[in-house]
């Protein structure tokens, strides 16, 4: 294990609240003795730092200054008052700090000081999740401010309460979904609103990337673009944790120029974060190197998935369980995320029977996700509040800022795909001034497995920067055609959605969906247009109990064929339900309760056929590197390419053990995508030098592509399951050994193209990655993948090695032994 070290990595920082500590010895104990200790591969001492205050702005009303002094908040932290004076004084303005370090308050002071002092402005707050902006109402309302009248609006809302806040609301909280389905399409009934509109805050606008950042920003242009109609031009005001070019970001989301305020002046609580890998264990379910262990598996997707007899780890969520379970023991409040709804539930599940085993009450426990009916999400946020529930096992959706004081550790259940999120979730506990506990369990994948033995790539490195495309026309088409639909196009407008906008136009009107006329662009149906923001693929399937009619959730249509397909166990709320029948058309996956002690998981097929190449280059091997690839043998292409994909079968397999019980075949459609890749093909010369026979090219080939998916996260905001993969040993197109890796999305999401760019960087990693991994042949730790459509069959982990160090040269340690 590396010895603890102070160090200062873009950490959480901790704002407002008590002096209670965190009882420092159980924590530690936890992890640092017994069976566990064996298992930290690293603990980083981020030490606590003490927060800089200044004066009130002159400006702020005597009212608001003691509002604020009633809750608790006596004076501001300096870049509060650097961005409120931004703000105030009519600029855009991103304010990038740590987690918990105050930053709305930033926005706070310029917005209810221009509330109060005009009563007919109006200001809008925009975050990505109805949660979020439920917990920032809840916030203004405390302030107990009668002038101003804040009110949400989302699909929870009631209609009279949406007629009430359009009518009389001064500061409406909503997302960028509402705005784009409701607001901005009935613009003519919000006139008055939309006239006195002064400030738009974009709050976690970090979480705006991808296809979703995308959306978003044309959902900016189309707001800006209302207001100039009605005769407003609001200051935007952004929100982010700390990511590199935050002001970039920023400027992409809302193609405005806009101030950056990154120095973080606020007061933290000491962190102690451990870095955790799970132990080896055999097909049995012994843990390799503690013949007592258990080995049993948690419910989840992660539960060990090693194919062809490979060595696994016990699973990330069964090892978060256990923790889960022995923090909330000794009475610590804790939070443990995972990366999906079934995770989620089966944590929640595992963790409420080991403490009922131990005679304790599990009820303590439970899980949060996406999917709860409104009111169940509402109950569980009030019972972690007011301490009913000591642990909860949740997914991202309680990533962002809402406020859930009194929290003392945080469990991570595998890496939640970038940076920028780990250190939000991990921000999550100590949000009151205490010291914390994070800790990160690592998952069976590469890119946890690179992390947990390479800690300078979390503590000694900068956070990513937000990949997000508003150009691509896959993004650009819809929200034009919303445009037109909401007020008629002119030339003037094409300057606020970008130089993509006319060829875009152009095409719509040929294809007959908009009319050219003098006076601009129109739209030409009676149905009004839709841009679905978050690429779900329409709307939701609903999940219905079929003895009662009762809805037990909703799945995105675009992840319904691989989790609601005939046949698949459903988890809701630690009960197993199987899905009789998806019906499609009808928008419903009807299931029935189950006992059951296996899950499924669905297998794939993918082809992959180039359209048009955009840019190619020859990669040279850096120098000194001990590459012996030569010229023109390694050859990097992005472009555009046609991806299909048909979800062929499911695999039942064991909980405990992953042991597979056996494979179903179903019959459903196949799924076209036109979107963006980078693919590299390698010469046979430098694979004969790599010592790979022909037979052994498409296991090498293979490994390497999942290898390679796996760490691109490292180089791009994106998860690995945004992006997808193929390689072959020669390929129609190419006519060489190629490997693609391509973006999710229609069009693309800008992911592609950043490893095209830092593909030296990328496929070096992945050579550590796989080099580290102390398997004999392969493993989900480094070259198997979770969602291989061929059941991670045709995978040779020495031969991959081997090709990459001939692709980018050996490690330096390799280089210098030599």
């Amino acid at each position: 294990m590396t010895a603890a070290r102070s160090a200062e990595p873009v950490a959480p920082a901790f704002g407002y609240g008590d002096d209670r500590a965190v009882p420092g010895g159980p924590l530690r104990t936890l992890l640092l003795d017994g069976r566990r200790a064996a298992s930290v591969t690293h603990v980083e001492s981020v030490p606590a730092r003490p927060g800089v205050q200044g004066d009130w702005p002159e400006w702020v009303p005597g009212l608001l200054r003691g509002r604020l002094a009633a809750v608790g908040v006596d004076r501001p932290w300096l870049h509060q008052i650097a961005a409120a004076d931004a703000a105030r004084a009519g600029r855009h303005v991103v304010l990038s700090t740590g987690t918990a370090s105050g930053k709305s308050l930033g926005y706070l002071l310029p917005l209810l000081s221009g509330l109060l002092e005009e009563p007919g402005s109006r200001a809008l707050y925009l975050a990505p999740t109805k949660a979020l902006a439920r917990d920032q109402l809840a916030a203004v309302r405390r302030l107990s401010l009668t002038e101003v009248r804040a009110a949400a609006i989302d699909g929870d809302t009631p209609r009279e309460d949406r007629d009430w806040a359009r009518a009389h609301a001064t500061y409406v909280h909503t997302n960028p979904d509402m705005l784009s389905y409701a607001m901005l399409p009935q613009h003519a009934r919000w006139a008055s609103w939309f006239r006195g509109l002064r400030y738009v805050v974009v709050d976690e606008c970090h979480h705006y990337r991808g296809v979703f950042g995308s959306h978003v920003a044309q959902v900016l242009r189309r707001l800006r673009r209302i207001c100039r109609k009605y005769g407003s031009d609001p200051v935007f005001l952004l929100a982010s944790a700390t990511v590199a070019d935050p002001g970039s970001t920023a400027r992409r989301l809302t193609g405005l120029p806009v101030d950056v305020v990154d120095v973080d002046a606020s007061s933290r609580g000491a962190l102690t974060f451990a870095l955790y890998e799970p132990p080896l264990q055999t097909r049995g379910g012994a843990q390799s190197g503690d013949a007592g262990g258990t080995g049993d598996g948690a419910p989840g997707e992660d539960a060990p998935t090693g194919e062809n007899g490979a060595p696994v780890r016990r699973s990330a969520t069964a090892e978060s369980a256990e923790l889960l379970a022995d923090l909330v023991a000794d009475g610590t409040r804790t939070l443990a995320f995972v990366r999906s709804r079934r995770a989620a539930e089966g944590v929640a599940l595992s963790a409420r029977r080991m403490l009922t085993e131990a005679g304790l009450p599990g009820s303590t426990v439970a899980a949060y996700r996406a999917g709860y009916l409104p009111e169940e999400r509402r109950q569980l946020e009030r019972a972690l509040r007011s301490g009913d529930l000591v642990g909860l096992a949740a997914t991202n959706a309680l990533e962002l800022g809402i406020d859930i004081s009194g929290l003392d550790a945080v469990l991570l259940a595998g890496v939640p795909g970038t940076l920028a999120s780990l250190w939000q979730q991990a921000g999550r506990a100590g949000r009151r001034g205490g010291d914390a506990l994070a800790v990160l369990v690592a998952r069976d994948d590469p890119l946890d497995t690179y992390l947990v033995h390479h800690p300078e790539a979390v503590f000694g490195r900068p956070v990513e920067a937000a990949v997000l495309d508003p150009d691509n026309p896959y993004i650009l088409t819809p929200h034009l055609e919303c445009a037109a639909a909401e007020l008629p196009l002119t030339e003037a407008d094409l300057a606020v959605f970008g130089p993509a906008a006319r060829p875009v136009l152009d095409d719509l009107v040929r294809r007959g969906r908009l009319r050219k006329r003098p006076a601009g662009w129109y739209w030409t149906s009676r149905e009004r247009p839709s841009a679905d923001l978050r690429g779900t693929g329409g709307a939701p399937i609903s999940v219905v109990e079929s003895a009662t009619g009762r809805l037990l959730g909703t799945v995105d249509r675009g992840s319904a064929h691989g989790t609601v397909h005939d046949g698949a166990i459903y988890l809701h709320q630690g009960e197993s339900y199987l899905v009789q029948q998806l019906c499609w058309e009808d928008g419903c996956a009807l299931v029935e309760p189950v006992t059951v002690d296996w899950t499924t998981s669905v297998r794939d097929i993918t082809d992959i056929r180039i359209v048009e190449v955009l840019r190619s280059t020859k990669l040279a091997p850096p120098p000194g590197s001990g590459s012996a690839a030569r010229s023109g043998e390694v050859t990097v292409h992005f472009g555009t390419v046609d991806v299909s994909s048909q979800v062929v079968s499911y695999l039942r397999r064991r909980v405990a053990s992953g042991e597979v019980l056996g494979e179903e075949p179903l019959d459903l459609p196949a799924r076209e995508l036109r979107t963006r890749a980078v693919w590299y093909t390698v010469a046979p010369s430098l694979l004969e030098r790599a010592g790979i026979d022909a037979a052994d090219v498409p296991g090498a080939v293979h490994a390497a592509e999942h290898a390679a998916i796996g760490l691109l996260p490292l180089w791009a905001t994106c998860d690995r399951w945004d992006i997808g993969g193929v390689s072959t040993a020669l390929h129609a197109d190419t006519e060489a050994t190629t490997v693609f890796v391509y973006d999710g999305a229609p069009g693309g999401a800008g992911f592609a193209e950043r490893g095209y760019e830092r593909l030296g960087g990328w496929l070096g990693a992945t050579r550590d990655a796989i080099a580290s991994c102390e398997c004999p042949a392969g493993c989900p730790s480094c070259v198997q993948s979770p969602k291989c459509g061929n059941g991670n069959h045709t995978l040779d982990k020495a031969a991959a090695l081997r090709l990459l160090e001939q692709i980018v040269g050996k490690p330096a340690a390799a280089r210098r032994a030599a």
